[in-house]
């Protein structure tokens, strides 16, 4: 997981292929609360993160929008409270690129 937290995103043109179903599956090991989800055909990597209150949700919300803005890539976040919700995926492509593997990595780093 070190070598993927120092990586930045690069990118994505519509051109560009998912990655490959060997390759994420790999990657995911090192991810394991982090769960592949088809979303009407788009995959998606989406993990829940537990706080103790709203106030610590939100606080997370916004370091994973800090995150997102500073590597140009941006996930989809539901705050709830106590709870926050993070899907990565590559718009551009319909599924799943290596920056989203990426950015999985730096989320875990925010907690």
């Amino acid at each position: 997981m070190t070598q993927l937290e120092n990586k930045h995103c690069v990118p994505c043109e519509g051109t560009a292929a998912p990655m490959a179903s060997e390759e994420l599956q790999r990657q995911l090991s090192s991810l394991p609360e982090w769960t592949l989800v088809d979303d009407s055909g788009t995959s998606k990597l989406v993990r829940v993160f537990t706080f103790k209150d709203f106030q610590s949700a939100l606080d997370f919300t916004n370091r994973v929008g800090q995150l997102a803005e500073a590597e140009g890539h941006h996930p989809a976040l539901l705050t709830e409270w106590g709870k926050v919700t993070v899907s990565w995926w590559t718009h551009a492509i319909g599924g799943i690129h290596l920056n989203d593997v990426i950015m999985a990595t730096k989320t875990e780093k925010l907690v």
